[in-house]
């Protein structure tokens, strides 16, 4: 089964920036979806940014659109968010996600995730 490793969180100052990465290993496919969920505090998890190989696609959530911008390296079976202008409503756990959805921003489908990173943007 695909495994899925999300590393790169930490304590980021208001405007900074920070980069996300996502590994894949196991029995990994260049054809799934991956992206990036996250969960804030006494919040449900929600999508923030995914790549979609089958139409050559990236999707973004309202609220992290113009400052993150994910990115894929197929070869390394990785994918990528660079986070800019962050904000204390940024603060959360991301994690990373792999499938082949037919919803993007669904969390349930998504067969394969990682353990999670956390980012503390403060107030």
């Amino acid at each position: 089964e695909v495994q899925l490793q999300a590393s790169g969180g930490g304590l980021v100052q208001p405007g900074g920036s920070l980069r996300l990465s996502c590994a894949a290993s196991g029995g990994t496919s260049t054809s799934y979806t991956m992206g990036w969920f996250r969960q804030a505090p006494g919040k449900t998890r929600e999508g923030v940014s995914f790549s979609h190989p089958s139409d050559g696609t990236t999707s973004y959530a309202n609220s992290v659109k113009g400052r993150f911008t994910i990115s894929r390296d197929h070869a390394k079976n990785s994918v990528y968010l660079q986070m800019h202008s962050l904000k204390p409503e940024d603060t959360a756990v991301y994690y990373c996600a792999a499938g082949w959805p037919s919803i993007p921003l669904l969390d349930v489908e998504y067969e394969f995730w990682g353990q999670g990173t956390l980012v503390t943007v403060p107030a």
